[in-house]
């Protein structure tokens, strides 16, 4: 990697099981990596801008340039935006508490001499944060995966920031993770090898800044898989941040607190991977919801009936439990032996799940009761919708997750996370399948299914040489 030039790249996410759950300890979540990622390009060069400067760029949208000064004085970075036109409040919480936290750990003088000619920052996310429809019908193209694949990556959106359509992929926690990463990567407080203890010093920041960002401590599922990648996700208790949530805390104090020896940090990560022969595909349904609003409405429907409520949320934790262990087994009966494993897969490829239960052996045996007891997760799901009037799984969603569940191959559909009618994600077993799922969403006429093109990726945080990813190169 060039020493001008630092990348850092970071995955979206899928929240297969524990939506609304994952806000308490007390339950976990089973949450994957997407192949759909973020990239923080950092440059510094002296025919750049002056010392301290900070250009920010998204080319794929209007009006998406912003710039800051930053220089460190006797205790803190003076950070501010030079920009008056738009702001992007992600970025500049981002760069203004990890730049303070870069020059406490760095020391002032260090960071200053960082500085010396100004940097900067180029941030891009794959197509698939975005809905591509307008895209798509200004080149005249169908809303069809195979022409999705024919546009340029980190294709221009032809609008603002604030009005752009999302899929719900958690772009903004992608985001603020490759941001904090490739600053802490720049000026040199944490390494190209990533660690496990550099990795835990960048997801602490990251929290911070996008709990801040959004004006609240969050769960963090969508921060921690931009991080470790696919796995089983506790929270961390909302006490370590609360405190801090203050835009004029000490840069020494924040930095003590998000450090990764910091032992109050008690956020569980067990990693996690779908089974071989099992392929993750998603949809953007053009209706959209608003997931603030969503979880504020079941929050306030578990207050006022919270017998009824922790019962419900009690019984869905057991159900999302069960379908990660079935998801774990059958990987161990991949390990045990591959060979039965494969031949049940290839004899269920070609079956309804209905069917399932008359092939033989163990592998059958457990993918049986995955869907069973994912099927028990969706109608848990349905009555609290029902219970909270929240559309967590309306029912036009219900209709087409059922067509969806009803083609050969297909192990589950349902809705990821919050629910609404953002999206919806298929687990399938063949690509025979996957084309069968992609023509139902493309004749599907009840709601707008734009396909997606991402695919589970466990990856996580990663560093990336921009000479391995070209068209990067092209947007710089």
């Amino acid at each position: 990697m060039s020493s001008h030039c630092t990348v850092a790249s970071a995955p979206g996410k899928v929240l297969l099981a524990g939506g609304y759950l994952v806000l308490e300890q007390a339950y976990s979540g089973v949450v994957v990596g997407t192949s759909a990622r973020f990239y923080t390009v950092i440059r510094s060069e002296k025919s750049l801008e002056p010392a301290g400067t900070i250009t920010v760029q998204s080319p794929q949208f209007n009006a998406a340039t912003w710039k800051y000064n930053a220089i460190a004085d006797k205790e803190k970075v003076n950070f501010q935006s030079i920009t008056t036109e738009s702001r992007n409040k992600f970025v500049e919480t981002c760069l203004c508490f990890t730049l303070n936290i870069i020059a406490a750990k760095t020391g002032l003088e260090q960071f200053n001499s960082f500085l010396n000619n100004g940097i900067e920052v180029t941030i891009v996310g794959d197509n698939d944060f975005y809905s591509q429809r307008a895209q798509l019908e200004s080149k005249g193209l169908p809303n069809t995966a195979s022409a999705l694949a024919s546009l340029k990556p980190f294709c221009k959106t032809g609008t603002t920031l604030s009005a752009v359509h999302k899929t719900g992929l958690g772009s903004s926690a992608a985001l603020t993770v490759s941001l904090v990463a490739a600053l802490l990567l720049h000026f040199k407080v944490i390494t190209p090898t990533l660690n496990t203890t550099e990795k835990t010093l960048a997801h602490n920041v990251a929290q911070f800044v996008h709990c801040f960002a959004q004006g609240k401590v969050g769960s963090g599922f969508d921060v921690s898989s931009a991080i470790w990648g696919s796995h089983r996700y506790k929270r961390f208790n909302p006490s370590i941040l609360s405190p801090l949530m203050d835009e004029n805390v000490d840069p020494k104090v924040l930095s003590k607190a998000l450090d990764a020896d910091n032992q109050s940090w008690d956020n569980e990560v067990d990693p996690f991977k779908l089974p071989p022969g099992f392929d993750l595909m998603l949809a953007d349904i053009d209706a959209g919801s608003h997931t603030p609003t969503l979880v504020g409405k079941v929050l306030a429907w578990k207050k006022l009936n919270p017998d009824e409520a922790n019962a419900l949320w009690t019984e869905l934790g057991s159900y999302n439990s069960k379908v990660e262990q079935h998801f774990r087994r059958l990987n161990e009966l991949y390990v045990k032996d591959t060979h039965i494993y494969n031949d049940t897969i290839d004899k269920c490829t070609n079956l309804n799940s209905t069917d399932w239960n008359a092939v033989p052996g163990p592998v059958a045996e457990e993918l049986v009761a995955l869907v069973n007891d994912f099927s028990v997760v969706r109608r848990l799901l349905q009555k609290m919708s029902e219970l909270a009037d929240v559309p967590i799984e309306p029912k036009e969603q219900t209709k087409l997750l059922d067509a969806c569940t009803n083609i050969p191959g297909v192990v589950m559909a349902g809705v990821p996370g919050a629910g609404g009618y953002d999206a919806i994600f298929c687990i399938v077993l063949s690509n025979k399948s996957k084309k069968q799922i992609f023509e139902l969403w493309e004749s599907w006429k009840e709601l707008t299914v734009g396909p997606l093109l991402s695919r589970s990726d466990s990856d996580g945080l990663t560093t990336v040489d921009i000479d391995t990813v070209p068209c990067l190169s092209t947007i710089l």
